[in-house]
């Protein structure tokens, strides 16, 4: 039945996964990591460029419900905050790490002068990532207006077939999403995607084992986010994603849970 472990498989130890979200840019994030393992919540947490990817190894690593990723956020390359050292230096990174995030490419109208720049810190950390294989290795994308363009460059490198690729929010076309289906690819829903038509009607059909929960907490950086508000974030979206698929919230949610556990292995 779905949502209920196959034999063999491990219990999930947490009640709920959050699998993007910058908690190390939510002020005290040490004390609401504790707070949120209290609660049963586990978090995948997705530095924006390698200095903050430094710094939540100082201040996060020694959390027992937390993942941290080796990013370089598409955005910080467009206003000159990482550069080519930068994004060196994530390559670097990612390459020695098994969660990475959040990395990605964003061609929307905002952002699109830095395209070139951006298509070339993705490559070098997904040709970087190739070349030093790692077991269940998880890659957190952002992809705006570019989702094609990062699937041309994951199956180039061959990502999708040893790594597990996850869309954080995704936005692309109907054909985008068909062709992410195809290659395996995971797909993490939060409160804004699900506030859109387009965002609804993707929910409804990707696959039950492929879907994940996000909050891509905090609202803003460097502001209070305490544990309980990420909870009841990811308990919001589990409410409506049921609704939409017109699944059983248990199930769905033990499905979920499966899922997340075994890509972050807590």
């Amino acid at each position: 039945m779905a949502g209920r472990a196959q034999s063999g498989e491990r219990t999930p130890r947490y009640r709920l996964y959050d699998m993007h979200c910058h908690l190390d840019r939510i002020a005290d994030a040490a004390f609401v990591a504790r707070d949120a393992e209290a609660l049963g919540l586990a978090l995948f947490c997705a530095p924006v460029c390698p200095d903050d990817s430094e710094r939540a190894k100082r201040i996060l690593d020694t959390c027992p419900n937390v993942r941290i990723g080796a990013g370089l956020h598409p955005w910080w390359i467009d206003d000159g905050s990482c550069n080519a050292e930068d994004a060196a230096r994530a390559a670097s990174m990612a390459a020695r790490s098994r969660w990475v995030g959040e990395v990605g490419l964003d061609f929307g109208r905002v952002h699109t002068g830095s395209r070139a720049e951006q298509f070339e810190a993705f490559k070098w950390i997904c040709q970087t990532c190739a070349e030093r294989a790692v077991d269940g290795r998880v890659f957190s994308i952002h992809a705006v207006h570019a989702a094609g363009e990062v699937l041309d460059v994951l199956e180039r490198f061959g990502l999708t077939g040893h790594a597990a690729c996850v869309f954080h929010w995704f936005s692309g076309t109907s054909d985008e999403l068909a062709r992410a289906r195809r290659l395996g690819c995971y797909f993490s829903v939060n409160e804004m995607m699900l506030a859109t038509r387009k965002g609804r009607e993707y929910a409804r059909q990707l696959p039950e084992d492929r879907l994940l929960l996000e909050t891509d907490y905090p609202p803003k950086l460097d502001t209070p986010c305490p544990a309980d508000q990420i909870a009841f974030a990811l308990e919001r979206t589990l409410d409506q994603l049921a609704g939409l698929r017109g699944s059983e919230r248990a199930e769905l949610a033990a499905l979920i849970a499966q899922t997340s556990f075994r890509l972050l292995d807590l």
